[in-house]
């Protein structure tokens, strides 16, 4: 019973630990997403090869991102789910 609650304990705090991370990803998405608007306007606007290149670099920037945020919501559910068996397994 006690290995039981030590993985829950272990695992909520994992699952914590990925919420916060989760969180600060998506406030920094939304920073790079503001800078991937003004260079994707730029390099439309001016036309130049340095604000296209720009605009590619903080377009791969957002998409990093997103990513991670993906892989971070997919670690949170598996260890959502191992949780959710430890509890049946308790009760």
């Amino acid at each position: 019973m006690q290995r039981i609650e030590r993985k829950l304990f272990r695992l909520q705090d994992e699952i914590a630990a990925l919420e916060r991370a989760e969180r600060l990803a998506r406030e920094e998405l939304g920073y790079h997403q503001h800078l991937n608007d003004d260079a994707q306007r730029d390099a439309v606007v001016s036309d130049l090869p340095i604000d296209r290149a720009d605009a590619r670099e903080t377009a791969g920037d957002v998409a990093r991102f997103e990513r991670h945020i993906a892989m971070l919501r997919k670690k949170r559910a598996r260890l959502e789910e191992q949780r959710k068996m430890l509890l049946a397994r308790l009760e």
